[in-house]
């Protein structure tokens, strides 16, 4: 009895250790998938763009508003808007089994409409695991005051 007591005590830590490397690499992989999603925005991709959304994609804008999957891919790649490439500040991965938190700041630059934009905010982007496949289900941002 001690020593299959003795031997689980032993498994413990060799488990947590397991649950940590598995978390970093599933981190390095929504991390990755994070960026493509970036890269797929600067580029008005809208395949890449819808790929990684969920159906049930929901997005609360700074201002308050709403959009759907459709109406979010259609406002990235209409015609009179250019994302100059950007990069994301502070980014932050926290997984809770099959949903992922991913926090970061972003000072996005570009023009819309013909006229000069610049919009500084924080996200929060939720991906869950859909099907065996990681899915953003949700966005909001909140902007950033600007000095």
């Amino acid at each position: 009895m001690r020593k299959a007591l003795f031997g689980l005590l032993l498994a413990i830590p060799a488990a947590h250790v397991f649950a940590q490397d598995a978390d970093k690499t599933l981190a390095a992989a929504l991390k990755k998938q994070a960026d493509a999603w970036d890269s797929a925005i600067v580029k008005k991709d809208k395949k890449a763009i819808a790929d990684n959304m969920s159906e049930s994609f929901f997005m609360i804008g700074s201002s308050g508003e709403t959009s759907d999957k459709a109406h979010f891919v259609a406002d990235l790649t209409a015609a009179d808007i250019t994302i100059e490439p950007y990069t994301v500040d502070e980014f932050k991965i926290r997984i809770y089994g099959n949903t992922a938190l991913i926090n970061g700041a972003t000072d996005m630059h570009g023009v819309e409409g013909g006229k000069p934009f610049q919009s500084h905010y924080r996200f929060t982007d939720t991906y869950m695991k859909e099907g065996g496949v990681w899915r953003i289900v949700n966005v909001q941002t909140t902007r950033i005051k600007q000095p």
